[in-house]
């Protein structure tokens, strides 16, 4: 969890009406489904777009970003990490960076370094 997902939900603690966090009129929410397709309407995104695609961003931003595939695997719970690069391997920075490399046709040649 990031600090501003902390600060968001102790804020929601701190004004909630009933014993739950998350909760609507002092009742728990069953499911975040409903009020995050209102959401997706108010913003005006013309496409459907599903809880699943946070977690998808998030993956992506964090690889992107360089942070490991074995911590970005650890951070969605996939019970291995090769489950994680099949996935989102072509969105490291290094995904494919050698055979890019090879198109620079520089004089000197370059070892090729594979990436795991």
């Amino acid at each position: 969890m990031n600090r501003m997902a902390r600060a968001a939900l102790e804020a929601a603690y701190q004004a909630r009406l009933s014993d739950y966090v998350i909760e609507f009129g002092g009742k728990p929410v069953g499911s975040i489904r409903t009020g995050f397709n209102a959401a997706v309407r108010r913003a005006g995104i013309g496409r459907a777009v599903g809880v699943h695609d946070l977690r998808h961003t998030a993956a992506v931003k964090m690889l992107s970003m360089g942070i490991p595939m074995e911590q970005v695997s650890q951070f969605l719970a996939h019970s291995n990490v090769q489950t994680t690069r099949r996935v989102y391997a072509r969105f490291a920075p290094e995904h494919l960076a050698d055979a890019a490399a090879v198109l620079e046709f520089t004089d000197t040649p370059r070892a090729v370094r594979k990436v795991r």
